[in-house]
């Protein structure tokens, strides 16, 4: 058992995007990440964490479905029994990846959860089927900003700074 709070990685991908950068946090986070993909998160997950990475991508303008089927399948179980507990966000998209973000953010405040860093969106500006469909490769400087945010909240969280 360890005293350091876990920072829960929240991850879905398709193409590779969202995963490449969900492990870059989770390296960063270190022995604080946790990293599960949204199929595979629980309500007691959730509850367990100290706080939370969600990382996915932009499907049509939107939270990609998986993600969405966690935060349906997870938000009754846990509401009211984590307010107040940090997240953030990386976003995936082949666009401009606000809606998504803005669909993420709007499920978080259900959840009364406290925002404490910048949303990050990656835009692969992925247009063509074709483009959409490929596995996606992340540039180096991105995975080094999911990297940072994981390290950040981590050791925010174990500062007790969050």
């Amino acid at each position: 058992m360890t005293d350091v709070p876990i920072l829960l990685i929240v991850w879905h991908s398709r193409t590779g995007g969202s995963e490449a950068l969900a492990r870059a946090a989770a390296a960063g986070a270190g022995a604080a990440a946790r990293l599960v993909t949204a199929a595979d998160v629980t309500p007691d997950a959730l509850i367990a964490a100290g706080g939370y990475l969600f990382v996915g991508p932009e499907n049509l303008a939107a939270l990609s479905g998986a993600m969405k089927e966690m935060f349906d399948r997870c938000y009754y179980p846990c509401l009211g029994r984590i307010e107040g507990r940090p997240y953030a966000t990386i976003i995936c998209a082949g666009s401009d990846g606000a809606n998504a973000q803005r669909q993420l953010d709007r499920i978080a405040t259900g959840w009364r959860l406290r925002r404490v860093a910048d949303p990050v969106i990656v835009n692969t500006a992925a247009q063509t089927p074709e483009a959409i469909l490929a596995p996606k490769t992340i540039a180096a400087d991105r995975l080094a900003e999911a990297r940072d945010l994981g390290a950040a909240l981590a050791e925010g969280l174990a500062a007790g700074i969050f």
